[in-house]
């Protein structure tokens, strides 16, 4: 397993929502100017509320990328004790040319903000490379009981690019000074 992997495997990101892949794509997301997504890092609810800045490496403009954010997903929804809606969609970009930001792509599935009821839940942005210009065109059915792994399969996306996590949890008023 290749050494960038490893904090998605320690997190049960690869086996939860993804399998094994080789990473060959830059990934970058910030939450307003100074909230950088870590693999593993814990960010408050209050500061992902808004869509997120995020940044793709790429061949050039004519290569076009998918990014899923759980894809976003929540694979521990509603709680990680008891993932039955496993996983929750929050956001479906597509169409981002090479080298630019999610900005640039066609969003299919609204931004949905992360809020965690019970127990630390992961977060995952998740980047495919599409195989030519506007490969996903339905979105799905439903936020609950999204798979990105049938998702992939079913929009031929294949195995990833790219993926990074963070984990949030619920703040009590206390936590949100």
């Amino acid at each position: 397993m290749t050494k960038t992997l490893g904090p998605l495997a320690v997190g049960r990101v690869i086996g939860d929502v993804l399998d094994s892949f080789v990473p060959g794509m830059k990934l970058e997301v910030a939450y307003g100017h100074n909230k950088q997504v870590y693999n593993g890092h814990e960010l408050m609810p209050s500061a992902v509320c808004a869509r997120p800045r995020v940044e793709i490496g790429g061949d050039d403009m004519r290569s076009f990328y998918t990014l899923v954010r759980n894809v976003l997903t929540d694979p521990d929804a509603p709680s990680p004790s008891d993932p039955h809606s496993r996983e929750h969609l929050h956001w479906i970009v597509t169409d981002i040319p090479g080298t630019t930001n999610a900005s640039f792509g066609r969003e299919i599935v609204s931004y949905e903000a992360p809020k965690p009821s019970i127990g630390i839940h992961r977060y995952v942005f998740v980047l495919f490379k599409q195989k030519g210009r506007r490969t996903v065109c339905v979105p799905p059915a439903s936020r609950d009981h999204f798979n990105t792994r049938s998702f992939s399969e079913e929009s031929g996306l294949g195995l990833p690019v790219a993926a990074v996590y963070f984990n949030a949890q619920r703040e009590t008023a206390a936590r949100r000074r």
